[in-house]
């Protein structure tokens, strides 16, 4: 047979042949579930955008090559944190991003690979995990050090107001997290001379007791721990602040662009993307319980000019020096 003739069968061959053997595989699609203290967060709640657009910066386009678990329509609500993630596993979701510490300890009883975007704070202090550099089992995540957040967060309330002499803080007693950082701010506040007074709360009805309380003992500022509980009830600690001419910090800048004075915390845009990172190791082969914990590394202090106008209250120069954001 010629060249040209042998050539001319060749290719009729390859025309002949079925097309897939020649396409590429598609894609694997990898399911992702995103839950809080609330339930499974919808892709366009701001959590989900921003670990969605770290994601989509790492290769993992949603409805392409990655599902963004979504609960079936007209499912039952309010269930129980474990359900929501036994749902989600059921599913197929190959990683669950969480917040809030119910939440956590849910995802670490199902044995989901779990990865932790914030609001657990130190999950070696909570039994979480035994170590922070090795977690083991099918956690890991961001955490934070609640002894210098509220050591810092105490010296700006002192900053502000030099006089500092009892500070309210609201936290919620159900929560072992929130209740470590409680104890944690009460010994800060030994140390600069301030006192704690405890106002926790454990459901919303909980906060009219509370304000009696801060009635009864008048605190000179507020300090409000957030999760779930508290962060549904902000506008009501808002308010409170507001008509007693209250200075109060919060945790997360979201809360001081919403109306409170300011906040001290870490940044949520960086631990989501820090997050995603994690997901993405896992989805490639990576235990969870072999990705040490790790910490967020920028923590912007945020002051809400308008709001200190608007109950009478300036802040020093010095104190402005230092913010890294000045809302006006």
């Amino acid at each position: 047979m010629r060249r040209r003739e042998f050539m001319a069968l060749l290719g009729s061959a390859a025309m002949a042949a079925p097309r897939a053997a020649f396409a590429e595989p598609p894609a694997k699609k990898l399911r992702i579930a995103v839950i809080g203290p609330q339930g499974p967060a919808p892709a366009s709640s701001p959590y989900a955008k921003m670990l969605l657009d770290a994601l989509a910066g790492l290769g993992y386009m949603r409805d392409q090559n990655l599902i963004f678990d979504t609960p079936a329509e007209g499912g039952a609500r309010n269930l129980p944190h474990a359900e929501y993630i036994d749902q989600a596993k059921a599913r197929g979701a190959g990683v669950i991003v969480v917040w809030g510490y119910p939440v956590v300890v849910a995802a670490k009883a199902a044995g989901v690979p779990t990865v932790v975007a914030f609001g657990v704070g130190d999950p070696v202090a909570t039994g979480l995990v035994q170590s922070l550099a090795r977690p083991g089992g099918n956690l890991t995540g961001i955490s934070d050090v609640a002894t210098t957040l509220s050591t810092k967060r105490l010296g700006l309330l002192k900053a502000f107001l030099p006089k500092l002499g009892r500070v309210a803080m609201l936290w919620n007693k159900e929560d072992l997290g929130m209740s470590l950082r409680y104890e944690a701010s009460a010994k800060a506040a030994q140390e600069i001379g301030a006192d704690v007074e405890a106002v926790g709360v454990r459901e919303p009805e909980d906060f009219t007791e509370a304000f009696t309380v801060m009635d009864r003992e008048p605190p000179d500022a507020i300090l409000m721990v957030s999760d779930s509980l508290t962060m549904l009830n902000r506008q009501r600690v808002f308010d409170y602040a507001t008509a007693h001419r209250l200075p109060a910090i919060y945790e997360y800048d979201s809360l001081v662009r919403e109306g409170g004075l300011m906040s001290y915390g870490p940044d949520l845009k960086e631990s989501f993307e820090r997050a995603a990172a994690m997901v993405d190791r896992i989805f490639k082969g990576t235990r969870p319980g072999d990705l040490p914990f790790e910490q967020p590394t920028r923590y912007p202090f945020v002051i809400n000019l308008k709001t200190a106008k608007s109950i009478g209250l300036e802040f020093p120069p010095t104190l402005l020096a230092l913010a890294d954001e000045v809302i006006e």
